[in-house]
């Protein structure tokens, strides 16, 4: 589905099933970025000649276009260099708004970006950070998160698609439920933003971050949205370049959210970019991608099924765009490297989610992760692969 319009799947003619690491671009998306950097870069912000003010456009222009895919206000776009950086703003922020006695509540299920920021914050502030567990099929035990949420629980950060299990978690349910003790909420749409449609207003989430390389668009770019009060309790991140409104020698008077919280040069070449892959898969819709995804996802489960001794991390069927798993007795690196040669590309580690292997018992596994590109081809060919692996490393 749409592999044409991807350059590098048709020049190297790999097969790429590792979208939940980076996935591919678009050639509209490397158009735009040619054109920008040939015909009208300039640094964005108060230079007066064409080229900058031109630059200064398609950059508001960018996250005015971003705002509107994701069904918010422009004003609470801040761009970042990837959701890492969006999630360690936040986090950063509330080391000066926790104390000891606050509690912050997360899962196991967690990417180290955001697991790692919270920890470390509770550590500096003497909060606790609470973590709910899932259950064996990998859905969240909402039971337990139940449990373990409270009147003390300031802010809860949770993935609404995990990068590991591909299950997509009940986020709208926990946003209500933790707004009901006064507690705000961050998503981490890494995964999710690539395969399911997002309004952050009917989720009602208090803050929410996504990177733009997974969604076909440049690296070095990312995303903050935060409603209004959740930003303007948060202090500024970084500081300096357009950040700042006044400076004297003994105070600085700091810029209006989004402002804020973009010191320095921003990443507006990868604005520009993101903003057009944004209209690439708009195009295209979000659901007619959600949907093929899904369909070969259940078709990838089904081939795969047939290996003896392949243990999946989540039992669970509803999967969405990746799968995760080991085969007794073949450690997953051997299996990749077979792979690698046959020109399939996948995933092999903890995929910077150790306490959520841990909770499998297990140390590594090999990921397999779609993107609106791939087909029923693609999965044919890593089957086969497979097969070859196993034999040649003696399954």
């Amino acid at each position: 589905m749409f592999k044409d319009d991807f350059p590098l799947l048709l020049n190297t003619g790999i097969t790429y099933l590792d979208s939940a690491a980076s996935a591919q671009k678009p050639a509209y998306v490397l158009d735009t970025l040619d054109h920008f950097y040939r015909n009208e870069y300039a640094n964005v912000h108060r230079g007066q000649c064409d080229i900058a003010v031109r630059a200064t456009a398609l950059y508001e222009d960018a996250r005015a276009a971003i705002a509107s895919f994701i069904g918010a206000k422009p004003q609470n776009i801040i761009f970042t260099k990837g959701a890492t950086e969006s999630i360690n703003l936040v986090a950063n922020g509330y080391e000066h708004l926790l104390k000891s006695g606050d509690e912050i509540l997360i899962s196991i299920a967690e990417h180290h970006a955001n697991f790692v920021p919270w920890q470390q914050i509770a550590i500096r502030t003497g909060a606790t950070l609470k973590v709910f567990n899932v259950l064996p099929d990998g859905q969240w035990d909402m039971d337990d998160f139940r449990a373990k949420l409270s009147d003390k629980t300031r802010i809860v950060a949770v993935t609404q698609l995990s990068n590991v299990l591909g299950i997509v978690n009940p986020v709208t349910d926990v946003i209500q439920t933790a707004h009901q003790v006064g507690a705000k909420v961050l998503i981490d749409g890494a995964q999710a933003i690539t395969h399911l449609p997002v309004s952050v207003s009917d989720l009602d989430c208090d803050y929410y971050v996504f990177s733009g390389h997974k969604l076909y668009g440049p690296t070095g770019i990312g995303v903050l949205y935060g409603k209004t009060e959740a930003l303007e309790i948060l202090p500024p991140y970084q500081f300096g370049g357009d950040m700042i409104k006044t400076v004297s020698v003994l105070k600085t008077e700091f810029a209006d959210i989004p402002a804020r919280f973009e010191a320095g040069t921003p990443p507006f070449p990868e604005a520009i970019g993101l903003a057009a892959a944004t209209r690439y898969v708009s195009k295209i819709g979000m659901p007619k991608i959600g949907d093929h995804e899904r369909k070969l996802t259940k078709y990838l489960m089904d081939n795969i099924a047939q290996f003896n001794g392949l243990k999946l991390l989540g039992t669970s069927a509803q999967k969405h765009g990746l799968v995760s798993f080991n085969i007794d007795g073949i450690h997953p690196t051997d299996i990749a490297f077979v792979l690698a040669k046959e020109g399939i590309c996948v995933r092999v580690g903890h995929h910077c989610a150790m306490p959520l292997h841990h909770f499998f018992e297990t140390e590594v596994s090999l990921r397999v992760s779609l993107g609106l590109y791939n087909d029923e081809g693609d999965i044919d060919r890593f089957v086969r692969a497979l097969h070859k692996a196993l034999k040649l490393l003696g399954a």
